[in-house]
């Protein structure tokens, strides 16, 4: 028993650490926010809820999955995919979904992974999005998956890693999804939480919503959904703008030179 604890803990810190790029701010000693908040729409996901989809929904088929226009192509591009899943030692296969009328919706490509990995950063995570329908969202969050948490040395043994996680699920701090001003669902996170303002990383695409910093949360605004690089210039402007160490981006000086000055633009230029 105490072998097979020693190859889960060896497997476990080898997954974990290969969930991150390298040289990553997630892995790096520096500080870290202490909670990490989504917006839904055009942040986690490419499309607006309440408007885009029409339910029902459900898990779309092989078939589904691949818009009209391509499916001639289908073909040549499944054996592609496959030959590139070989290096998926997960098993994880992203899930698309499916509305009444054939339209099809799933994550942004790095999202799946990211909502794996923070948590193993110790992370929290939540969700607060001002959709006009929350329950649609809900259930989308339902049928998405992430990948799942790898092994884990219990009491009775070592778990069995997962291929695969309800999203719902991985926002350990709570879902605020309601239409409201997005200060609302701060108070809300910070309420349940009790964790301060100031260890809030907010991910949102509308500007306006930076509203929230009036009480101490950084936002940073994304362009085109969240990506590792946009986790990446988040937390090294959280950390700038609360005066952590590890905020400077790979390459600069340090020493607050030109370089500096530029670094710190490259990632204000979308957090502000």
């Amino acid at each position: 028993m105490a072998t097979l604890k020693a190859c889960a803990a060896a497997n476990d810190a080898a997954l974990v650490s290969s969930l991150f790029p390298p040289g990553s701010v997630l892995t790096d000693g520096h500080p870290l926010p202490s909670l990490v908040v989504f917006d839904l729409d055009y942040t986690l996901w490419p499309f607006w809820v309440d408007t885009h989809t029409t339910p029902p929904i459900r898990p779309a088929t092989e078939e589904e999955k691949v818009p009209k226009s391509r499916r001639a192509r289908h073909k040549k591009e499944k054996e592609t995919a496959a030959a590139a899943d070989t290096n998926n030692e997960s098993g994880f296969r992203p899930v698309t979904v499916v509305d009444r009328y054939g339209e099809t919706f799933a994550f942004y490509r790095d999202v799946p992974h990211i909502l794996q990995a923070l948590p193993l950063a110790g992370l929290k995570m939540a969700v607060a999005s001002r959709t006009s329908a929350p329950e649609l969202a809900r259930e989308m969050l339902t049928l998405l998956r992430v990948p799942g948490a790898p092994a884990k040395e219990t009491e009775n043994g070592v778990a069995a890693a997962s291929k695969e996680a309800v999203a719902l699920g991985v926002f350990d701090a709570g879902l605020e999804i309601y239409p409201t001003n997005k200060l609302r669902h701060m108070y809300a996170l910070q309420r349940r939480t009790a964790i301060p303002y100031e260890e809030f990383l907010f991910f949102d695409d509308e500007s306006r919503n930076r509203n929230v910093e009036s009480v101490g949360v950084t936002m940073f605004l994304v362009r085109d959904g969240v990506t590792w690089d946009a986790v990446e210039r988040g937390v090294r402007a959280w950390r700038r703008r609360h005066g952590h160490s590890g905020g400077a981006r790979p390459g600069a000086n340090g020493k607050g030179g030109k370089g500096d000055s530029e670094d710190e633009k490259s990632d204000y230029e979308y957090s502000y």
